[in-house]
């Protein structure tokens, strides 16, 4: 059902504030497994592992005072699970970032990720075999993993809640790159549940298989997630004027197009396995999602490309 013009408002607001966050944030999967590869640091893998605990927390109490009432699909794990998690890696090392790198990029004026989106669409018109939900599904926020959870977020509250108050300047706090995360997290609970579970790779899924009624906005919240990457590196100074090559277009849209095809098989792609399957501990998210890291890792090893060309953005 499309929400009201309230929610609607908050919804693309949120998706905007996102694009903003994942432009100041570390939030790229190339970059952290780079990161701890070369230079024996974690710092952009904690980033992501802090925003999948806070997503977890904030809407494990969202469904405790039933602003939340959803049932995660829940998809077997088979050797589809573990070939789309490959194909995501690897078109995330092709692509030189991840669907959430690549949205910083764009932000920071590197138009030759435009040609992500597209390449990701079109992987996502192969003809792959989808795998279908299985009958057996759970609440958000149920069971002793989601306790677990939400013990781990409320160590967090009270760690980052201290840290804020020894500041000296909050707002130079909240703003650190790392932290910028957590204003990730929040907007995707917000987009949560006001407009229903939501990535932007959800949408050129949605475009490339089915037309549904949630279709237009998906595609404007997408709009507005870009738009404040962009707004995002305005902000910061970082957006370049640097014309695109033809051979990393064609690079962007290979990685791209190799995203699609994996999100196709698993089902889902980084931005939504990472903040909301983690979280919900669904099997093969947490199974796809490290086979991607392994593919990215063995791609990195492999190939001995530096640290100063996949992490160029940073």
């Amino acid at each position: 059902m499309t929400p009201s013009g309230g929610l609607l408002a908050v919804a693309l607001l949120s998706a905007t504030l996102m694009g903003l966050a994942i432009q100041r944030g570390a939030t790229c999967m190339v970059a952290a497994v780079d990161e701890v590869l070369i230079h024996r640091r974690a710092h952009r893998a904690a980033a992501l592992a802090e925003a999948a605990v806070w997503v977890g927390g904030l809407a494990f109490l969202a469904a405790a005072v039933g602003w939340l009432r959803m049932t995660p699909a829940v998809y077997p794990v088979t050797l589809g699970t573990v070939a789309g998690g490959m194909f995501l890696g690897l078109g995330a090392w092709v692509n030189r970032a991840c669907v959430f790198g690549a949205v910083a990029r764009i932000g920071a004026g590197q138009w030759s990720y435009l040609a992500t989106p597209p390449g990701f669409f079109l992987g996502c018109l192969v003809p792959l075999p989808a795998p279908l939900p299985t009958a057996a599904s759970t609440e958000f926020g149920t069971g002793c993993g989601a306790a677990a959870i939400a013990f781990l977020f409320v160590v967090l509250v009270i760690w980052r809640l201290v840290a804020a108050a020894r500041a000296q300047h909050l707002g130079h706090f909240l703003w650190h790159p790392h932290r910028a995360t957590l204003l990730i997290a929040v907007t995707f609970v917000i987009t949560l549940l006001s407009a229903g579970a939501w990535a932007y790779t959800d949408a050129l899924a949605a475009l490339a298989r089915s037309m549904n009624a949630m279709l237009p906005l998906r595609l404007a919240m997408a709009g507005a997630l870009l738009g404040g990457a962009i707004a995002g590196g305005a902000i910061a100074g970082q957006l370049r004027r640097e014309r695109p090559q033809a051979s990393a277009l064609l690079r962007c849209g290979a990685g791209g197009a190799l995203m699609g095809m994996g999100a196709m098989l698993v089902p889902g792609s980084n931005d939504g396995l990472i903040l909301l399957g983690l979280p919900a501990l669904l099997p093969h998210a947490w199974v796809a999602v490290a086979v991607m890291t392994l593919s990215i890792a063995a791609a990195i090893r492999l190939s001995g490309v530096t640290s100063a060309v996949m992490v160029a953005n940073r």
